[in-house]
């Protein structure tokens, strides 16, 4: 069973940046995706981004295109998440989670597996 854990959340001001990182307890098979789902208060959890562990295809939520970045490392079996020009609207709980990686290839969005996830991690952005 693969367990996941994120870390390098905090409390950053508007412009400011952060990189997340998702650690699994083991090797992250090649046909799994990985991604980054966001909660914030009052609001439904929605996917941010995700890769396909095999080839490294990416896909980001119209709302962080162009300022969050995922990556893998596969040797250190963990997946990142860079993220810059972070706003107020970021705020909110990150967890990492298995994706669809078929879902993310025929769509182009990121759709959770339901059954790995981390603890989450809280990000702040406030000045």
């Amino acid at each position: 069973q693969l367990q996941l854990v994120e870390s390098g959340g905090g409390l950053v001001q508007p412009g400011g940046s952060l990189t997340l990182s998702c650690a699994a307890s083991g090797l992250i098979p090649n046909y799994y995706g990985i991604g980054w789902f966001r909660q914030a208060p009052g609001k439904e959890r929605e996917g941010v981004s995700c890769i396909r562990i095999s080839g490294g295809d990416t896909n980001y939520a119209d709302s962080v295109k162009g300022r969050f970045t995922i990556s893998r490392d596969n040797a250190k079996n963990t997946v990142y998440l860079q993220m810059n020009s972070l706003k107020s609207e970021d705020t909110g709980i990150y967890y990492c989670a298995r994706s669809d990686p078929l879902y993310q290839v025929r769509t182009g969005t990121c759709r959770n597996l339901g059954d790995y996830w981390g603890q989450g991690t809280q990000v702040t952005v406030s000045s």
